[in-house]
């Protein structure tokens, strides 16, 4: 399987101010003669749609991104990479461009900004059966995080763990 292009990482990340994302539908629906409809799922992975907006802060930032998209992902044809803030957290997500950038657009006197309509190729729903059968984990997840991270102290065994690692490597003769 081939790897997909990445989002450069030294390029700035999209402006999270004000973008969102619109799932495609998954159903469909059939109109019964008596006047009432049926809907069912006609798939269960369904890409969702959205709008990206980057502002580069010099020209080299904005070529950059230029030559990215018409060298690296076809001026959009191919999937790429490229870690975006969803409800799900913060993760790489595979995502294609529907349309051509628009831009540049000069804002200020130095800045550039792109505007392109993506598709991310699956719903940024968290997955794994936790709303059927760990409700109560996702409820209260921010707790456990907090609790397991900061008020919890360090286990015994992970503060003497190289102690640990150095009497198994270096001290136990080899079988």
């Amino acid at each position: 399987m081939e790897e997909l292009p990445q989002f450069p990482d030294w390029l700035p990340p999209p402006v999270q101010d004000g973008y969102g994302f619109e799932p495609v539908s998954p159903l469909i629906s059939t109109d019964l003669q008596g006047g009432g409809t049926i809907q069912r799922r006609r798939y269960r992975s369904t890409p969702t749609n959205g709008n990206l907006t980057w502002t580069y802060f010099d020209d080299l930032q904005a070529q950059s991104f230029m030559a990215w998209v018409q060298e690296i992902i076809k001026d959009g044809q191919l999937w790429f990479e490229i870690n975006l803030k969803t409800p799900e957290g913060y993760f790489p997500y595979k995502c294609q461009f529907r349309e051509m950038y628009e831009g540049p657009t000069l804002m200020g006197a130095k800045y550039w900004s792109f505007s392109v309509p993506v598709r991310l190729y699956r719903r940024p729903v968290i997955s794994g059966g936790w709303a059927l059968y760990y409700p109560e984990a996702l409820r209260y997840m921010d707790i456990i995080d907090r609790a397991v991270n900061q008020e919890w102290p360090n286990s015994q065994y992970q503060t003497f763990m190289d102690v640990f690692d150095y009497g198994v490597n270096q001290e136990w003769p080899a079988p």
